[in-house]
């Protein structure tokens, strides 16, 4: 059974990591699939070449969604290309970590520019498209960190609540045109960042979560999957965690 079928659904920034995987997964389940890359061209025109196996429209933009009027274009191309766009799932995200009195005023707003504004940016784009439709999705990556706080992130976490809090006041906006609006929050997931760190300092952080694993990009792939599918359809204004019980 695939999930998707026939739905039009784009990623940002999934050119590796858990956005690739969720392309992958959204392709595999019968979606097309627009997403966005910035810095990683390659790997970004790889990916669009490795989805075409799955028999779906699919098409890579390499675009800044943290440009308003790059967001603006990019919607526009999809909408032109695709013809509708069913679901947005906003992953692009940056880290700049320090602690607060080593912190740049530029470190704070990049990490701001890239992992708010974005949303920001993408959703107010897309939001006209799906209210003409009278139906969408949108599902925001926020963080456990976003959640409950992180010493040496104070700019990343700032970012990430604030999509939790702005997922929640898209939800109740848009909500009564059949716009539903979640948020997932991933915990420690395995990703190429996290492949350069010492294993011993994995396996410390790893024994501090009760199902006593990292999680791999998968499992936050097949949680965007259900809240992207119509088996979510009275589900709005949620964040869910997927952290292995770290929350």
């Amino acid at each position: 059974m695939k999930l998707l079928e026939g739905k039009t659904a784009l990623i940002t920034g999934a050119s590796k990591g858990i956005g690739r995987k969720i392309a992958e997964t959204f392709a595999m389940h019968g979606a097309n699939v627009a997403f966005t890359y910035l810095s990683s061209v390659e790997k970004g025109e790889a990916l669009e070449k490795e989805l075409l196996v799955h028999g779906t429209k699919i098409k890579g933009y390499r675009s800044d969604a943290s440009i308003f009027d790059e967001a603006e274009k990019l919607i526009s191309d999809i909408v032109s290309e695709f013809g509708t766009l069913d679901a947005v799932i906003n992953n692009a995200g940056i880290t700049k970590d320090g602690l607060l009195l080593r912190m740049t005023e530029d470190q704070w707003d990049d990490v701001l520019q890239v992992n708010l504004k974005s949303v920001f940016n993408v959703t107010k784009a897309a939001s006209k498209i799906m209210m003409k439709n009278r139906k969408g999705v949108f599902i925001n990556m926020s963080s456990v960190v976003g959640v409950q706080g992180n010493a040496g992130q104070a700019n990343y976490a700032a970012s990430k609540a604030g999509i939790i809090g702005f997922s929640k006041s898209v939800a109740k906006e848009l909500g009564s045109r059949n716009i539903r609006t979640n948020v997932i929050a991933p915990g420690f997931i395995r990703t190429e960042m996290t492949d350069v760190l010492d294993p011993k300092v994995v396996e410390g952080w790893e024994q501090n979560i009760p199902l006593k694993r990292a999680g791999e990009t998968e499992d936050v792939a097949n949680a965007c999957l259900f809240l992207a599918s119509d088996l979510a359809s009275y589900i709005n204004g949620q964040v869910l965690s997927v952290c292995g019980g770290m929350l």
